[in-house]
């Protein structure tokens, strides 16, 4: 993950992924969560409060090191992550409710990410310096909030580049994704084997619990739940990275980091072919 390559190769995925979301939605389709104060109510109880309890509970349970606890503490406290609406779409979630739902738990990470992480401050003792959010803010509102204000501006000034250039963004960002998994997860499985059988057990049982969660509380909707379930599991790797990073402690958690996310994609995969079953 320290290969300025593969860096560089996130970042343009990352930001094709949110330029295509801005294109190709509309401002009211962004605020659909919003609009719907019950269901963002159960997103919020789910994805920030409940998974951070998990966390919690699973690090009391069991006797792991500090860099394993610093790891999924910032996991616990990193909401919103940038792949989250692709990775919804594939369990069946509808594309506005997934992308509103992203673009909510990431604006929200400005101020639950420093407030999660002073709990978990006073619980443990985490290899990482206080965050501040205006800290918080710098990352995603680089990685995620510029490119979908990039597209919005497209749309409203300039609609006939937006009908040129909507589908193939659409086309040209799924093709980078799927490129993202395979160079991501290939040369991870190495750094799985680093952390020891507890912690990796200590992380699929946070993945399967995250996921009953978000699906318990989606809601009767077999889209709206499996979007929760997915938005649950998928923590935001770029700013606990970034994190770790500001107190110079990625070396600590990056294994960390990486397992819950290669782990984390597997898991999700039976899930979310039985949840698009469901829908057909």
């Amino acid at each position: 993950m320290d290969n300025p390559l593969i860096l560089n190769f996130v970042t343009i995925t990352i930001f094709s992924l949110m330029l295509a979301i801005g294109v190709n939605l509309s401002f009211a389709e962004l605020l659909y969560l919003w609009r719907r104060p019950v269901i963002l109510l159960r997103t919020l109880l789910a994805v920030v409060v409940l998974v951070p309890l998990v966390v919690i509970f699973l690090i009391r349970l069991f006797d792991l090191s500090s860099g394993i606890t610093t790891g999924l503490a910032l996991l616990a406290a990193a909401p919103g992550a940038p792949l989250t609406t692709k990775r919804s779409q594939m369990a069946g979630g509808t594309f506005p409710y997934s992308v509103s739902l992203q673009l909510t738990l990431a604006l929200l990470a400005v101020l639950i990410t420093p407030i999660t992480l002073d709990i978990f401050y006073v619980l443990f003792d985490l290899e990482i310096d206080s965050v501040m959010i205006s800290q918080v803010f710098q990352q995603v509102a680089r990685v995620q909030f510029l490119p979908i204000i990039l597209g919005l501006l497209i749309q409203k000034f300039s609609p006939k580049t937006t009908s040129v250039i909507g589908k193939p963004l659409i086309l040209i960002a799924n093709i980078l994704f799927l490129l993202l998994l395979i160079i991501l997860i290939i040369p991870g499985f190495r750094l799985i084997l680093q952390i020891g059988i507890l912690p990796l057990v200590v992380i699929v049982m946070m993945v399967v619990v995250s996921l009953a969660i978000g699906h318990l509380l989606g809601g009767s909707e077999v889209d709206k739940r499996s979007a929760l379930a997915i938005a649950c599991i998928a923590r935001n790797i770029g700013l606990a990275m970034y994190i770790a990073y500001l107190s110079n402690s990625q070396q600590q958690v990056i294994p960390t980091l990486v397992s819950y996310m290669i782990l984390g994609a597997l898991i999700a995969i039976p899930y979310s072919k039985w949840s698009k079953r469901q829908l057909a």
